[in-house]
């Protein structure tokens, strides 16, 4: 599977501008899955009545894009539902069937938990033959949320991660993988938001042993998924064997 991750410089509160960006950044790209950052539409903004979608848009541009590639895309939007707010994790198909993940862990430094309301669910996809667990951003640093009870292959981590604190992502994006025993691709934003945090590039995909295999062209972050390699390093290495069962409580 070939995942193509968009390092994006989101325009502040702009959807239109932010779409059109997304489909020209796009056009000659050629994916499996296309990932797209945390909150692609609108930057990482608490403003949530101003910026959620009321009326599906984001949603509604995510299924004509995996239609046009017939591919799947994959991205969070701030969304309104029943008089709440909730930073949302699509997972579109291009026959529009649609799966999402609302962020468990609200980043509360920034004041997010205090305008959003957290999800209440792990979601875990699956797709051309991988089960793919659903992340955003503040999530990478609870690893027991995240923890693999041999359910999932692979994790996607969609971010605005700024500059500042971007060796705890690329430390934790890493760990993660190993832990695991999964592919992890975690895809963050580039530029600065209306808030003056600056974004460097910094998305990576790692393999089960911390290997980076992520490749860059320009904005485009790609790698190739191979579950074959992944099963055969798991059936060597069966540290999820040995693994604690607990159950957490959403």
């Amino acid at each position: 599977m070939r995942i193509a991750g968009l390092n994006l410089d989101i325009v502040w509160k702009d959807k239109d501008r932010n779409f059109r960006l997304i489909e020209d950044q796009l056009k000659e790209v050629e994916a499996d899955l296309f990932l797209l950052p945390e909150m692609f539409s609108t930057g990482f903004c608490m403003d949530a009545s101003e910026v959620s979608d009321r009326n599906g848009e984001s949603l509604e541009f995510l299924k004509k894009i995996s239609k046009e590639k017939n591919a799947v895309i994959c991205g969070s939007a701030p969304v309104e539902e029943n008089g709440k707010f909730y930073n949302r994790m699509y997972f579109v198909q291009p026959d529009a069937e649609t799966l999402f993940y609302d962020k468990r862990h609200l980043f509360s430094f920034s004041g997010e938990d205090k305008v959003y309301t957290p999800g209440n669910k792990r979601t875990i996809v699956n797709y051309k033959g991988f089960r793919i667990l659903l992340q955003v951003c503040y999530d990478l640093r609870f690893p027991v949320f995240a923890r693999n009870n041999d359910d999932y292959d692979a994790i996607l981590y969609v971010a605005n991660w700024p500059e500042k604190r971007v060796g705890a992502w690329e430390h934790l994006l890493k760990a993660r993988a190993i832990e695991n025993l999964s592919f992890v691709f975690g895809l963050n934003r580039i530029g600065t938001d209306g808030n003056g945090l600056f974004y460097q590039e910094s998305s990576h995909c790692f393999f089960a042993e911390g290997t980076e295999i992520s490749q860059k062209n320009g904005n485009i972050v790609s790698a190739e998924l191979d579950i074959q390699e992944l099963n055969d390093f798991r059936k060597h290495f069966q540290f999820l064997n040995d693994r604690d069962s607990f159950s957490i409580e959403l």
